[in-house]
């Protein structure tokens, strides 16, 4: 069958992770069961633009966002654009398609102020969970790994003599991030309360029960802290990601340098991140410039 080619396509050769895998499945085999029953076709390479244009509208009708509508055709078209690929197709029906105009989500970073009354509240002599937590915090905000990047890591990717942790990011890509000396007293300390776990797990974060953390506790333990301390709509590990990033352009760094530290592909994707820069460069500017000053 086409789709199963397609996804292990994706799998074994573009390395997409079990989430993404599941969604594009999902969304193409959902577009396929409403024209099979509306417009009777047998093959899903007897689609042309129409019958998108249909299930786009019925997207639409259904009150869904164009984000998310976005990324259901992004997924039909990249399915289609591999059936031209293999030859099961002569032309990919969405090849014009153009994307659903959407308002860009602006994503407001933590202040530095936040972040020290974060700090306030970590318990100095706390239990394995604490220490944990507050652990958790300082690598997001130091490193600005991702929240699945975080969950994957070894007990060997901490490098204690280069004072750096290795992440394996999207598609098994590695990079190696420097470790700020807090983060390695901190890492040094939970190692301390972690092997009292006597776990057989590699993964560094652990239950207390000795099994790899997940998603949603990663997520509650970040805004169990920040629901303390802040009042912004988003407090999830993806804010501190941008906190992170946001606070190295605001220093100074060069943009390329948080690109790589980041992991991304290309400096479109690390761009995203200046926004919050431009007003300090712009008070910067104001005060700086000959012109705009006082006189």
């Amino acid at each position: 069958m086409p789709i199963n080619k397609f996804i292990d396509y994706l799998r074994y050769e573009k390395i997409y992770s079990k989430h993404t895998l599941e969604a594009y499945r999902k969304d193409i085999l959902s577009f396929f069961d409403l024209i099979q029953i509306d417009y009777t076709l047998n093959s899903i390479t007897d689609v042309t633009y129409n019958e998108v244009r249909y299930w786009i509208v019925q997207l639409v009708e259904q009150g869904l966002q164009n984000q998310t509508i976005n990324r259901k055709t992004t997924a039909l078209k990249s399915f289609y654009k591999f059936l031209e690929k293999t030859g099961d197709i002569s032309k990919n029906p969405l090849e014009s398609h153009r994307s659903l105009k959407t308002n860009k989500k602006v994503i407001t970073p933590f202040s530095k102020k936040e972040l020290d009354r974060v700090k306030e509240h970590y318990i100095r002599s706390g239990t394995f969970e604490e220490v944990r937590d507050q652990l958790i915090i300082e690598l997001l905000y130091t490193t600005g790994m991702r929240r699945a990047e975080l969950m994957k890591l070894k007990l060997t990717d901490v490098d204690f003599d280069t004072k750096t942790i290795k992440v394996l990011g999207k598609r098994n890509k590695e990079r190696y991030i420097p470790l700020i000396g807090s983060s390695i007293k901190l890492i040094l300390r939970y190692n301390k309360l972690r092997v009292d776990l006597k776990s057989d797990d590699e993964e560094l974060f652990l239950t207390k029960k000795g099994k790899p953390i997940y998603d949603s506790l990663v997520y509650k333990i970040v805004t169990n802290f920040f629901n303390k301390v802040s009042t912004k709509d988003k407090r999830s590990p993806h804010v501190l990601r941008h906190t992170f990033a946001t606070h190295l352009l605001d220093e100074g760094a060069d943009l390329n340098v948080v690109k790589e530290l980041l992991g991304h592909s290309s400096l479109a994707s690390t761009q995203i991140y200046t926004h919050s820069s431009l007003s300090k460069l712009k008070e910067t500017y104001n005060k700086a410039h000959p012109r705009n000053k006082k006189k």
